[in-house]
C-alpha cells in the first residue's frame, strides 16, 4: 500500500493558500474569539489574584499566598473530586467519542429511516440539562424505573443507582454519553469531506475494509477527531455540575458525584470561600491543560506513524 497511502498523504497535505487567506480565516475567528476573551480569558486573569486571597465578600479580602493551594493538597474532598473527575473524563470522553464516530460510519449513507436516525441521536444534545437530568433520575430509580425493570426482565439485578458509590458514578457517565449529536454532525461533515477516489484507489490496491479503516480512514479523520476529544475532556469536565446536583444531590454517597465544579460551587456560594473556590478553579484549568496537552501528544504520535506501522 506504499504508493497509495503516499496518496493519502498529499490529499491530507495543506492546500495552497489564496491571497488574504489568513485574514478571512481571522475575521472569521474573530466574534469567537471576542466572546472566548471576555467570557472565559478576562474574568480568569482578574479572578487570578483571588485566589491568594481569604475573601468571603463580607469583610476586605485578606492576602494569604499559597496557603489555598497548600490547604488544596490536603482537603480530602477536593481529592475525591479530582478522582471523580479523572474518572468521568477517562470513561466518558472515549466513549462519547466511539459513539459519534461509530453512528456517523452507520448513519453516513442516504437510505430510509437515516434522517430520522440522525435527528434521534442529536435531539439529546438540545434537550436542557436539568430537563435531561430529571429524566434520568426517574429512568435509573431503583423502585420503579424502567432501566431496573428492564434489567429485572432479562434476569439481571438492577444497580442501586445512587445509592452505591460506583452505581452513581455510573449514573452521571450514562445520562451525559448520550449527549453526542454535535460530534455525530462533525463526523458526519468529516467523511463526507473524504475524496471517494481515495478509498476507491485503497480498495484497487488490495486493502480490505479494516485495512483501509486503520490506514486511510482514521488517519484522515485525526484533525476532526483531536477536536472532539479536547473539547469533550473541557466540556466533561464542566458538564458534570447538573448532574452532581440532581442526580447526585450535591455529592452523592461518600462524595461519589463531587466533581471540582461541584466543589468548587460550594465552596464559592455555600462556605462563602471565593478565593479558596478561585484556586481550585485555577488548578482545574491546570489539570485541564496537562489532559489536552497529553491527548495532543499521543494522537499526533499515532496519526504521524500510521504509515509506518503499515
Amino acid at each position: 500500500m506504499t504508493a497509495s497511502l503516499a496518496r493519502h498523504r498529499a490529499w491530507s497535505a495543506p492546500c495552497p493558500r489564496r491571497p488574504g487567506y489568513r485574514g478571512q480565516l481571522w475575521l472569521m475567528l474573530a466574534p469567537y474569539l471576542l466572546g472566548l476573551a471576555l467570557l472565559v480569558v478576562v474574568p480568569a486573569l482578574v479572578g487570578l489574584p483571588l485566589a491568594l486571597t481569604a475573601y468571603n465578600a463580607l469583610e476586605p479580602a485578606r492576602f494569604v499566598g499559597f496557603d489555598n493551594l497548600v490547604e488544596l493538597a490536603t482537603d480530602p474532598i477536593f481529592r475525591t473530586s479530582v478522582f471523580n473527575s479523572g474518572v468521568y473524563v477517562a470513561l466518558a470522553v472515549p466513549l462519547r467519542l466511539l459513539g459519534a464516530l461509530g453512528l456517523a460510519f452507520l448513519l453516513f449513507r442516504p437510505g430510509r429511516g437515516v434522517g430520522a436516525g440522525r435527528a434521534a441521536v442529536y435531539l439529546p444534545t438540545v434537550v436542557p440539562d436539568v430537563a435531561w437530568a430529571l429524566l434520568w433520575l426517574w429512568l435509573l430509580n431503583p423502585a420503579y424505573g424502567p432501566v431496573n425493570g428492564l434489567l429485572a426482565l432479562v434476569g439481571l439485578p438492577g444497580p442501586a443507582w445512587m445509592v452505591e458509590e460506583w452505581g452513581a458514578r455510573s449514573a452521571v457517565i450514562l445520562m451525559l454519553v448520550w449527549q453526542i449529536g454535535e460530534g455525530l454532525v462533525a463526523c458526519l461533515a468529516a467523511l463526507g469531506d473524504i475524496p471517494a477516489e481515495t478509498l476507491e484507489q485503497s480498495a484497487v490496491d488490495g486493502a480490505g475494509v479494516w485495512q483501509t479503516l486503520r490506514g486511510v480512514t482514521l488517519p484522515l479523520l485525526a484533525p476532526v477527531l483531536l477536536i472532539l476529544l479536547f473539547r469533550d475532556t473541557i466540556f466533561s469536565l464542566q458538564s458534570t455540575f447538573v448532574p452532581a446536583l440532581i442526580l447526585g444531590d450535591g455529592g452523592g454517597p461518600n462524595y461519589a458525584t463531587t466533581f471540582i465544579p461541584m466543589w468548587i460551587y460550594t465552596n464559592a456560594f455555600e462556605y462563602l470561600r471565593y478565593g479558596y473556590a478561585m484556586a481550585m478553579t485555577w488548578t482545574m484549568y491546570g489539570l485541564t491543560a496537562l489532559l489536552l496537552f497529553g491527548q495532543y501528544r499521543v494522537a499526533r504520535r499515532w496519526r504521524l506513524g500510521f504509515a509506518d506501522a503499515e
